[in-house]
């Protein structure tokens, strides 16, 4: 009996001393398979095989979609990943003590049936990384009713000011990309394209702030990367077809589309088509200008002009898998706009005995063309080291024709106190731009954390300008232009991506040299042509502060080359009392640009904060002067920029069927210029905040209010404007059926909005005031039919589902056990 008590106090002793588990680190990096994009704040579980009814650890993935999980003990486990909108992934494996690297695992959509269509969950609708932004378009349901640039108002580090001039990253220089590509029709013409695209043909829209090596270097804003909605790689169970229809007709305009994709086996294809007429009503403009020194003078004008916009836009896209590893996509893409802008302006001396009437007839016609073939490779199972080669070819002709004719009957006096030429005129200008493409990029990993991104691209860009001058229906050879102007660009780059525990590095170099040539047909200008060449450098460093924050450090150096519209010496004399023209002796503008950014998520809120600095000092600036007793206004690089900016974009969900967000900066300018002895500085602010609510019977409404304070130019000054925007939409018979209606209006007299201008030089002073029709309202009706099981957009229930789906942390834990799959819907903030 005493020897059975020993033995029993020995087992108690033995089983009371602490006992050491073994630790196995599980590590990999979440990828989505379609995009090759990180998949961040993916639920990560780890379960005793064959026990799954309650995980032993879980974790999240952190913004760059990595996770690192500690899992104590021996044995076989269970690792599942889910993420809204994906398939879960189930992997087995051993716990041995060691670290197990689980590499890239690629992540592909949920499918899920209801009824006749299927649908997908949906992601946040805004991802944060260091170097960009990314706004899902297709997820927020005033995609519906409003157009490209209604959208771009809430896109964060982005600016629509009140004549719709669009800013990056508070920079108006900034390449617009379309599906990755750069698209010169897009770039020159962004304001007036987007304001005629319905925000239905767009799936994202992404602001990349910080580009690395591996995109051009032009653009010191950045980059606006417009992501067409198109079919995803093909995939044979998805043979089929979806179509949708839309049509819209409001106060200023009206318009219509379609879009359509499909797959049969490996081959799949998306095709858009739009049109719209966009007339948005008279514009009404009053200018007083003053002639200082020894001419001093005085006039003042009078205008009202109406534009008149047909707009056409239709591309195609197809892809076919040539095996498991490779692809080929081919993508075309057409742009028609036509402007008609007439006007009558009434300009009076400061006497007040001679006045002149004039009236102005414009014409513009601008169509593009792009096409670009893609070969894909990757030459492993996990897809990390691939090959990419791609032929662009694009071509931009534009026509323009301007018919001017005056009217002195008014007139107190016959001729003016100072000589103005007021014969009849007539512009007749061409400008054609073709531009060949070919660009290898290739990806490999150096490790499991760590790649090198490394390429080169040549391209040539042929311009040409033809502008013919005749008064008074005479030809005047003195007064035209024809010339050339060949640009060819050779680049290569070089870029390591890493990652270092809670750090993460990019740091790339890039190469471009420029050949550029013009020569004149026409003219009293000299031909030239030079080189030269630019080392630009970039880099970003990120902290993980948590799973769910990020900090990050960036840096870049972006150029601007003048565009042809910027260098074309010739002379437009539409107006009497002004010249305006280009400089071809124009340099490339070089910017630095500094970066802090921070982002964070949590259950209700996202915060992401960005302070910027950037500074220049060959900047391109449009300037004024006298000459002649006519005001000029050219170009030079005559301006040195300074702009410190504050940018903050916040969304916060305090109900279920409630989101409230900003999307504002705060900046200041400081302007100079040793060359005309000019400096100017000031503080600029901008603001969008709304709410987007669902209400009973499941309407949506969203409403908003945008304003702006003044902004600064080397010269002078623009006002700000005050706007409000709405819209209330319903879907019907299982979201096939969206009707929408949208509202617009300026906070001045009669709806509209007032801009006033201010500018002054040496000799001169100009103010101006601009009042533009804002008031509008449009009517949407879409429709989405077809017979594949391609995945459909349940907008329905975003707002409830994307305030229960994004649970902090430890609310998942807690809910674990009874968590589904993750096949529920819904959209992130």
């Amino acid at each position: 009996m005493k020897t059975l008590r020993n033995i029993l106090a020995v087992l108690t002793i033995m089983m009371a001393l602490p006992t050491t588990a073994q630790t196995t680190i599980v590590k990999g990096m979440v990828i989505d398979s379609l995009t090759q994009e990180s998949v961040p704040y993916a639920t990560v579980r780890v379960f005793k095989k064959n026990k799954t009814d309650k995980p032993i650890a879980m974790s999240l993935t952190d913004m760059d979609g990595r996770f690192n999980q500690e899992v104590k003990g021996d044995g076989q486990f269970t690792l599942t990943i889910n993420s809204v909108g994906y398939k879960t992934i189930n992997h087995n494996f051993t716990a041995n003590g060691s670290t197990l690297d689980l590499g890239n695992i690629l992540m592909s959509e949920e499918r899920s049936s209801i009824g006749p269509v299927e649908v997908v969950a949906q992601k946040p609708l805004v991802k944060m990384d260091t170097d960009k932004m990314t706004y899902n378009v297709a997820e927020d349901e005033d995609s519906k009713t409003n157009t490209v640039l209604d959208m771009l108002r809430k896109v964060p580090m982005v600016t629509v000011d009140g004549q719709d001039n669009i800013t990056v990253n508070g920079q108006s220089s900034f390449k617009v990309y379309v599906d990755g590509k750069p698209n010169a029709m897009f770039s020159q013409n962004a304001n007036m394209i987007f304001k005629n695209m319905p925000a239905s043909a767009v799936k994202s829209i992404e602001v990349i702030t910080n580009p690395g090596a591996a995109y051009d270097a032009e653009g010191t804003g950045g980059v606006l990367n417009i992501v067409m909605n198109k079919t995803p790689e093909a995939q044979a169970s998805l043979n089929g077809y979806n179509a949708t229809v839309r049509a819209n007709v409001g106060t200023r305009g009206y318009g219509g589309g379609a879009f359509a994709n499909g797959q049969q086996g490996k081959l799949s294809f998306s095709a858009n088509a739009m049109y719209s007429y966009n007339h948005p009503g008279s514009s009404d403009i009053t200018m007083e200008r003053e002639q200082l020194g020894n001419a001093a003078s005085s006039m003042t004008m009078t205008s009202s002009s109406e534009n008149k916009m047909p707009f056409v836009m239709g591309s195609l896209n197809m892809g076919y898998e040539l095996d498991s590893m490779s692809s080929m996509n081919l993508m075309l893409s057409v742009t028609s706009m036509n402007v008609k802008s007439p006007s009558t302006s009434t300009t009076t001396m400061g006497d007040g005995l001679f006045s002149y009437t004039q009236n102005n007839d414009t014409k513009t016609g601008r169509t593009s063309f792009t096409g670009s073939l893609d070969y894909q490779r990757f030459f492993n199972r996990e897809r990390t080291s691939s090959m990419a080669i791609t032929y662009q070819l694009s071509t931009a002709p534009t026509h323009s024709e301007t018919w001017s004719s005056f009217d002195m009957a008014n007139s107190l006096q016959p001729t003016p106190s100072t000589s103005y030429d007021l014969t009849n005129r007539y512009s007749d200008n061409h400008e054609h731009t073709i531009e060949h493409v070919l660009q290898t990029d290739f990806t490999t990993p150096l490790s499991s954390l760590n790649k090198l991104n490394f390429g080169a691209k040549l391209s040539a860009r042929l311009s040409d300008s033809d502008a013919k001058y005749y008064l008074s229906d005479v030809y005047n050879e003195g007064m035209s232009m024809d010339y050339s102007h060949n640009n060819t660009i050779g680049a290569a780059y070089m870029e390591y991506d890493g990652h270092y525990g809670d750090f993460g590095l990019k740091a790339g170099l890039r190469y471009e040299h420029t050949w550029q040539n013009v020569e004149y047909r026409l003219g009293n200008t000299s031909d030239f042509d030079t080189n030269y060449g630019n080392l630009i450098p970039s880099a970003s460093l990120s902290y993980m502060l948590a799973p769910t924050s990020n900090l990050g450090l960036t840096y870049n150096m972006r150029i601007s080359r003048p565009g042809i519209s910027y260098l074309n010496p010739y002379v437009d004399r539409t107006n009497p009392t002004a010249l305006t023209y280009g400089n071809p002796d124009l340099d490339v503008e070089k910017s630095h640009n500094i970066g802090l950014v921070y982002n964070m998520f949590s259950t209700k809120l996202m915060v992401n904060a960005r302070l910027t600095y950037s500074f220049c000092d060959n900047g391109i600036e449009q300037f004024s002067f006298y000459k002649d007793n006519l005001l000029n206004t050219t170009y030079g690089n005559t301006a040195k920029r300074n702009l410190t900016s504050l940018s903050l974009y916040g969304s916060w969900m305090p109900f279920k069927t409630t989101r409230l967000f900003m999307n504002g900066s705060l900046s200041y300018s400081d302007l100079s210029s040793d060359q005309l002895g000019l400096s100017n500085n000031g503080w600029q602010g901008n603001l969008m905040a709304g709410l987007q609510q669902t209400l009973p019977a499941d309407f949506k409404l969203s409403l908003f209010a945008i304003t702006s304070t003044k902004s600064y130019t080397l010269q002078g000054w623009s006002s700000g404007f005050n706007m409000l925007t709405g819209s209330l939409t319903k879907s019907l018979l299982n979201d096939k059926l969206n009707i929408g209606v949208q509202g617009m209006l300026g906070l001045s007299k009669g709806g509209c909005l007032e801009i006033e201008n201010f500018s002054r030089g040496a000799d001169f002073t100009n103010h101006m005031l601009i009042r533009v029709p804002m008031s509008s309202v449009t009517l949407t009706v879409s429709y989405t039919f077809g017979n594949s099981k391609k995945q459909q957009k349940m907008f329905q229930s975003r707002v409830q589902s994307d305030y229960m789906e994004h649970q902090s942390n430890e609310e998942r834990i807690n809910n674990a056990g009874g968590e589904g799959t993750g096949t529920g819907t819904g959209i992130g903030m």
